[in-house]
């Protein structure tokens, strides 16, 4: 099932409007949420939004908050989300991020109290149309174990780098787990197989069954060993940085809030040698798509090269939906 861009937004905002959403804030949120399933990242665009929903109904989310000023520190500053929505936060802290390094070519706001940003390519967008570099990502509730463990201690801490360049965002947004909670959600609602080993079962074994590693949340970080430390260490400098909440205190609440977040900005338009920047990037970006491989049939792409071509065909032929979960938001 297929429904127009237009028509997404405006059913969100209609639904957001029912929880105290309203205004420019409701059209905001509705656009983040269409965005990302626009260009192709359902998992974090229709399919996320009854969770945003329903975590507004069970308290985590207070529609009434949103992120302030609590500590001004030259080109970076501590916000306090305050519990309020998680992307408008994200939103608003970005924005303020570039402005610093609009102002000292560097700027970084740390995020604490927040609440699940949704998705955050979004935010490298942002940094992007504004001649951004973009370096950002979030602690979670642990849900992933540490390489070698069995107990979820770690959180799969979202990170996105954004690159602007001629040809359109190179946008790198992962997990640290092999694969996102939402896309697992996703692979099991369509009865597929993950295209790679994702975690273990409940016996122990290697699986690449989604329904059985999301049962055991034993999921793989990304690199093994590699991704677990990854995943660490980004969880203790956004909790250090905003004076926030690690993922083990994230772990004790009763819902997953009170997140951590980092948003760094560079503004490219800043440096001497801008030209010469974008030279390289483009030198880089043909090179690397020349390269060889083993069937005709493959083509190597750089991160978020797809975006842009998804956000054209779905713009024009309207955007893939599960029927149920779009049912969901019409009876709401």
């Amino acid at each position: 099932m297929k429904v127009t861009y237009s028509e997404m937004i405006e059913q969100f905002t209609r639904v957001l409007g029912l929880y105290g959403i309203v205004g420019e804030d409701a059209a905001l949120s509705a656009k983040l949420f269409a965005d990302a399933s626009l260009e192709g990242v359902y998992t974090h665009g229709l399919n996320r939004f009854p969770k945003f929903i329903a975590s507004i109904k069970n308290g985590s989310v207070d529609v009434t908050k949103r992120a302030v000023l609590s500590e001004s520190l030259g080109v970076m500053e501590r916000w306090d989300g305050q519990q309020g929505p998680g992307n408008l936060n994200a939103w608003a802290c970005m924005q303020r991020a570039i402005s610093l390094a609009k102002e000292h070519t560097v700027g970084v706001v740390a995020l604490k109290n927040t609440n699940h940003w949704m998705r955050p390519g979004n935010y490298g967008h942002l940094a992007c149309e504004n001649d951004c570099i973009g370096i950002l990502w979030t602690n979670t509730v642990p849900n992933m174990p540490a390489w070698g463990g069995t107990e979820a201690k770690l959180g799969n801490n979202p990170l996105v780098v954004s690159i602007p360049s001629a040809n359109g965002p190179i946008l790198l947004d992962i997990a640290m787990s092999m694969f996102s909670y939402g896309k697992l959600e996703k692979y099991k609602r369509e009865g597929v197989s993950c295209p790679v080993d994702a975690g273990f079962d409940e016996n122990g074994n290697i699986s690449r069954d989604p329904a059985a590693v999301l049962k055991t949340h034993e999921v793989f970080p990304i690199g093994y060993w590699k991704g677990s430390g990854l995943s660490l260490v980004l969880d203790l400098i956004a909790a250090t940085l905003s004076g926030g909440c690690t993922t083990r205190e994230v772990g004790t609440f009763p819902t997953e809030t009170k997140l951590s977040q980092i948003f760094i900005a560079i503004h490219l338009g800043s440096l001497s040698d801008r030209e010469e920047i974008e030279a390289k990037i483009q030198a880089t970006l043909t090179d690397l798509q020349a390269s060889a491989t083993r069937s005709d049939s493959v083509k190597v792409h750089y991160p978020g090269q797809g975006m842009q071509q998804k956000r054209k065909e779905q713009m024009e032929n309207g955007i893939l939906v599960d029927e149920g979960i779009w049912k969901g938001v019409l009876e709401a």
